[in-house]
């Protein structure tokens, strides 16, 4: 009973409705961080007993009211992504036959959502994270389909191709912040940890599956297929999070949807953990970013396999993460989230040199297995970390754009080795193995120790400027 009352979600607690009237008057940032505060107290006065004597399990955290659809509308989004990925690189392969075309790609379906984040995270907390969800969802089914049918036509030139995907692109990253943002805000500050083991190993349960249903239908049917099954996925999810509720009522507008979003820039560049976590993780994703081409292309062209030995490969590198972040989530990574992310980064550079001069599938197998745990693994600290050390009046517009930030070594790392895999396999995934020990080396030297006092008051610097 005590864990039930804890967990009903945003309106179990006192001071909820105080919440919505602050929040109904155009002081939403202070709302929500007086809401998590008055969950918090609450939980206390109910439980009468530490932190500790909580019930932490996976069960508790399945229990927390709204999350197992968001869980469900999450898994869903992210399969599509996962078999997005993989479907993307082959199609361009097979229909144009240009790596350096993959690479630009690829790149045009991370970069033009990454700039437009500061203000895609403004949008999340002026109109609802749940609804902007559904509508990235829905659009990107149609986008989708759109792209499998003018391939059928044979007119989808390489131009339109690059326009829709930018758009999918800028329509995308509503979701994958909103998803990162709601998390922190639906559950209970003791399940974080149990919530970021859960949310990292879907990450790692879309990445068996998405390939291999990926490689399939591009080797059973074809690449046009595949795609279209993309889009079905992602419109079953927008279907699964229509009526769910948004944790936090909307925040009235109380100043420019630009200037909401620049505040939100100065406050991520000011924040000393915000900050040194995107130049590590630049770094890290740089050094990754070779991956999505290169082992697509090794399959294919050193080891002669197909479309669904790849959709396999990949699907062993997310089995590895699934496992490792199931197993790491259970421990409590407080004050140890550093340690873990570069430990887990600096074993992926062994990997990719191996990847890079092998001719054997075992060896593929061996090393993305090591990818796949490590990845998982170093995602759960930034989890973490960032979780710990935000401001909660900033978890909208601070998620998106701390994730842009992390993530904008990806389309780098992917456009260039694009290139270089006109001339070689190999090259690029050396290069990447030593990119990515800068950045294993970028995590201790450049993200701080603990939370220090001016992180907690960066938000209010910010807003005062």
């Amino acid at each position: 009973m005590v864990a039930e009352l804890l967990q009903e979600g945003p309106m179990a607690g006192p001071g909820d409705h105080q919440v919505q009237r602050q929040q109904r008057d155009g002081d939403g940032d202070h709302a929500v961080a007086e809401c998590l505060e008055a969950r918090s107290l609450h939980s206390e006065k109910i439980t009468g007993m530490a932190i500790e004597q909580l019930e932490t399990s996976y069960l508790a955290l399945l229990r927390v009211r709204g999350f197992a659809r968001l869980a469900l509308g999450a898994v869903l989004g992210r399969l599509a992504g996962a078999m997005w990925e993989i479907v993307l690189v082959l199609f361009v392969l097979q229909r144009y036959h240009s790596p350096s075309l993959a690479g630009i790609t690829l790149m045009l379906s991370l970069l033009p959502g990454l700039i437009f984040s500061p203000i895609a995270g403004a949008l999340l907390d002026r109109q609802g994270r749940v609804r902007l969800m559904v509508l990235d969802y829905s659009l990107t089914a149609v986008l989708t389909a759109a792209i499998a049918v003018l391939s059928y036509l044979h007119s989808l030139s390489a131009p339109l191709l690059l326009a829709i995907v930018t758009v999918l692109s800028l329509s995308n990253i509503l979701s994958i912040t909103g998803t990162r943002s709601l998390f922190p805000l639906m559950v209970p500050r003791h399940l974080w940890d149990r919530a970021n083991g859960l949310d990292s190993s879907s990450y790692s349960l879309t990445a068996i599956i998405g390939p291999a249903i990926a490689g399939l239908a591009i080797a059973s049917f074809s690449p046009e297929a595949a795609v279209l099954a993309t889009g079905v996925v992602v419109g079953i999810g927008a279907l699964s999070l229509l009526g769910l509720p948004e944790p936090i009522e909307r925040g009235a507008p109380v100043g420019s949807l630009l200037g909401d979003a620049w505040a939100a820039l100065r406050y991520v560049v000011s924040h000393p953990t915000l900050r040194g976590l995107a130049g590590a993780m630049f770094f890290t994703n740089v050094g990754f970013g070779p991956i999505l081409i290169g082992i697509p292309l090794l399959i294919l062209r050193r080891l002669h396999g197909g479309p669904d030995l790849v959709g396999q490969i990949f699907a062993v590198q997310g089995a590895a993460g699934l496992i490792a972040g199931l197993l790491v989530g259970r421990l409590d990574s407080e004050g140890r989230e550093r340690q873990l992310m570069a430990i887990a980064i600096g074993i992926q550079a062994p990997a990719m040199v191996a990847l890079a001069l092998t001719h054997q599938l075992a060896i593929v197998v061996a090393a993305v297995v090591v990818l796949g745990a490590g990845n998982a693994v170093s995602m759960l600290g930034v989890f973490a970390i960032r979780q710990r050390r935000l401001d909660p009046r900033w978890f909208g517009r601070g998620f998106a754009i701390s994730m842009t930030l992390n993530m904008t070594g990806i389309p780098t790392g992917t456009a260039l080795s694009g290139l270089l895999f006109n001339r070689s396999i190999t090259l690029p995934l050396v290069l990447g193995a030593g990119i990515t020990l800068i950045g294993a080396a970028s995590v201790m030297l450049l993200i701080p120790k603990r939370g220090e006092p001016q992180e907690r008051t960066a938000g209010s610097q910010a807003r005062d400027r």
